[in-house]
């Protein structure tokens, strides 16, 4: 596995994803077969390993902690707050807090349930439109005066909150969604990102799995995944959606390779500073992912993919209203 760069941060070039492997994509993983899954990944090098308080309601944490007894210092940990559950939990968290009282109380419950004194990378979940972010940015910069975060992140936000939280405290990497079919951040946050000097983590860079090309009807979820709710999975733009991804398919199969590995090498190919943390709760999807590595793409198969799959192609929105509220403050 080579390295990559958020920042000051080194990282492997690919990071693991563990939201699945406790919510939102049908029914549970077994745990072993998860925690396994996440061994192999730091056996293949794979040790950027990305978690959230309320993944599973703290449940992932305390099963992150549980797969890195005996092995913390093999990995880059990162994890987020900012979200809470509301009295009757949906796929999708909608309260927000980036108090900096929450911030406080937030990290200390976070490494408790992972086990560690300490996590590499802390982000903030979604901003807080209540609170300014320097606000809580500041208290997430005393966090890494306690020696309890090492550095410091934020999530789905848009150019100007980056600035005004980088003027605060260094912002190691942004998280969004960007993938063949997500593109958003390529207007203004990456080139904001690049100015400053921060990484870029992708997160859902299988399209939520729709880019490997395994989803063929809306039959294919289970009756508790969270994407039957997401717009781009119903309807019309469920069909639209499968259109494109067959351009994808017939990419991959001239160059050898899977969908999946194609959307995640074409990730790889946009910087050394761009980190996709592919999720999956199994060994064999991981291997599968892990292949992208080593999927060297030229410009002519760069540019096919850009014709396949352009800018704003995709039908629907990422999340529900409520959701897209969330995105880009």
């Amino acid at each position: 596995m080579r390295e990559s760069q958020l920042g000051d941060l080194t990282v492997s070039a690919l990071g693991l994803g563990c939201m699945g492997m406790s919510q939102s994509y049908g029914v549970r993983a077994d745990d072993s077969e998860s925690i396994a899954t996440l061994h192999a990944a730091i056996d293949a090098g794979c040790t950027f390993i990305d978690t959230a308080d309320v993944y599973g309601d703290g449940e992932n944490e305390e099963l992150v902690g549980r797969g890195l007894a005996g092995r913390r210092d093999q990995v880059v940990l990162a994890t987020k707050f900012g979200f809470k559950r509301p009295a009757s939990a949906s796929a999708l968290p909608s309260v927000v807090d980036g108090s900096p009282a929450y911030a406080r109380e937030a990290i200390d419950a976070s490494l408790r349930r992972l086990g560690v004194d300490h996590v590499d990378l802390w982000y903030l979940h979604r901003r807080d439109p209540q609170v300014p972010i320097e606000e809580t940015v500041g208290a997430m910069a005393s966090m890494v005066e306690a020696g309890k975060v090492r550095y410091l992140g934020l999530s789905e936000v848009n150019g100007e909150t980056v600035r005004a939280a980088h003027a605060v405290h260094p912002i190691t990497a942004v998280q969004s969604e960007w993938s063949l079919w997500t593109r958003d951040p390529e207007t203004v946050v990456l080139p904001t990102l690049r100015e400053l000097g921060i990484g870029f983590v992708p997160f859902s860079p299988l399209g939520r799995g729709f880019l490997t090309g395994q989803i063929k009807s809306e039959a294919d979820f289970p009756e508790d995944d969270m994407r039957r709710g997401l717009p781009r999975f119903q309807g019309e733009n469920f069909q639209r959606n499968l259109d494109l991804v067959a351009q994808v398919q017939s990419l991959a199969s001239l160059k050898g390779v899977t969908p999946g590995q194609l959307a995640l090498a074409w990730l790889l190919a946009q910087g050394n500073d761009v980190v996709p943390i592919p999720g999956t709760k199994r060994r064999t999807y991981l291997e599968e992912n892990l292949g992208a590595v080593d999927v060297t793409l030229s410009s002519d198969e760069l540019a096919a993919l850009d014709e396949a799959f352009p800018p704003d192609a995709v039908s629907g929105q990422r999340y529900t209203q409520g959701g897209m509220d969330l995105v880009g403050k």
